[in-house]
């Protein structure tokens, strides 16, 4: 058996094992970067390690690790509740405010199941609470996270681009980032009318809130009967006597608990200056910014390194190395010649797209990207097709299907579904859109982005 074979089917049983039981694929990766490159290719573990991706590494772990920061010191909600805030009185609005807060987040540089499970669990709480679709709801956060997931500084974007630096063929950072951003936005437009958008158009917050406004009311009573009473919390009942001492060390809690959050802020704001603005690398700025937050505020980074996506680490971090030893192993020219051989450029992207899409559904999204743009590289070397919309209609086509329930994002909407909302019918909600987006999603992407010939 040809060593391009026998690398096939080792990539291929490490997806079925990682689908089939909860074993990561990062770590089935090093071990079949071992297998084929040590027993199989003779090659010395100094030249299989020579393929671990250091720099993607460092990258990841600054990210999260400065997200995991902005999470406990109260940052990320504060920007939600801002972001609520100043649609004001709009029910129609917030559906679109979790879009673009998860957007901002994985923009920046978080991971899209970490965003999605910082924001899910506000959006859907929302939704509950204002009668808001739930798969509406949910899927907007999740086609958020990925709008933004692949801009220069953020997780996908730079696992693209990396791959594609290395190379030698076109590539268009901006040009993916903004496929990816409107292929999203619009996915979100289609959602919004279809599960219920127009109808939230004449709610407002106020129709809502009765329960405060009786709230106010008690309150108001209270004061006018000469008891100094304080409020505690609309809809919770919770009243007692004034203490002005009390207010006063609560305004100096607040007082304290927001400077780690401005400068956290602040920070965020640099790295995406600095890391874009003067070209320096995402991973040490990040992880210099997560360190000077650790500094200010020690309590806030305490846990945040157990926060590390270490699972995504080292998922990411293997399957590059495995990528490495299976050029080693001549698979990826292998596999590109059999793909030019159909003689048809279009139906072969496609078929790119296709694989992508229905592998991502049940795998990880980074995984099957680390795997499949090499694998195209050679073909789309020949010059036969544009390699940047080849480039950007896969990646879309692997990230729009993480919808779906088997995936990390599809099983957090559902894990926070509303309580009133029945989980099994909300399952299958989620299972049919996903097979929707599974079966028409590629195939637009590529209509869209590589048909035309335009990218």
């Amino acid at each position: 058996m040809s060593a391009p074979v026998l690398s096939i089917i080792i990539l291929a049983v490490m997806f079925l094992l990682a689908t089939v039981l909860p074993v990561n694929m990062g770590a089935l990766a090093f071990v079949g970067a071992f297998l084929l490159g040590a027993v199989f290719l003779g090659m010395e573990t100094a030249d299989i390690l020579a393929n671990f991706p250091g720099g993607l590494f460092l990258t990841i772990v600054g990210v999260t690790y400065l997200f995991a920061i902005a999470q406990n010191n109260g940052t990320i909600d504060l920007l939600v509740r801002g972001a609520v805030k100043m649609v004001g009185n709009r029910v129609a609005f917030i559906p679109w405010v979790m879009f673009a807060v998860t957007a901002l987040i994985t923009s920046v540089g978080a991971l899209s199941p970490a965003a999605v499970a910082i924001i899910a669990p506000i959006a859907l709480s929302f939704a509950g609470k204002y009668k808001i679709s739930p798969l509406l709801m949910g899927m907007m956060v999740i086609h958020g996270a990925q709008a933004g997931g692949f801009s220069p500084i953020a997780v996908y974007g730079v696992t693209v681009n990396g791959i594609m630096e290395g190379t030698g063929l076109e590539s268009n950072p901006t040009a993916l980032f903004l496929a990816s951003l409107v292929f999203n936005f619009l996915i979100a437009l289609v959602l919004f009318v279809v599960l219920g958008g127009k109808k939230l158009v004449s709610s407002r917050v106020s129709d809502f809130v009765e329960q405060a406004a009786e709230a106010r009311m008690l309150v108001s009573a209270g004061m006018r009967a000469g008891g100094d009473v304080t409020f505690k919390g609309f809809g919770s009942g919770i009243y007692g006597p004034r203490d002005p001492a009390g207010d006063g060390e609560a305004a100096t809690k607040n007082r304290a608990e927001r400077l780690p959050q401005l400068i956290t802020i602040a920070g965020l704001i640099a790295l995406a200056v600095i890391a874009l603005g003067f070209k320096v690398d995402v991973g040490f700025v990040a992880i210099t910014i997560a360190v000077i937050l650790a500094l200010v505020s020690p309590k806030a980074q305490k846990g945040a390194v157990n926060k590390i996506s270490w699972s995504t680490v080292l998922l990411i971090c293997g399957m590059l190395t495995f990528v490495g030893v299976l050029e080693e192993a001549g698979t990826i020219a292998y596999v590109s010649d059999g793909v030019a051989s159909l003689g048809m450029p279009l139906l072969a992207a496609l078929l790119i797209c296709y694989i992508g899409a229905v592998v991502s559904a049940f795998a990880s999204s980074t995984a099957i990207l680390a795997a499949l743009i090499p694998l195209a590289v050679p073909f789309l070397a020949s010059g036969q097709i544009g390699a940047v919309g080849v480039i950007c209609a896969l990646a879309v086509a692997s990230t729009i299907v993480d919808v779906s329930p088997f995936s990390t994002n599809g099983a957090l909407v559902l894990a926070n579904a509303p309580e009133d909302v029945n989980k099994e019918r909300f399952y299958k909600q989620i299972l049919a859109y996903s097979g929707i987006v599974v079966v028409v999603g590629p195939l637009i992407a590529w209509l869209v982005m590589v048909v035309p010939g335009w990218m």
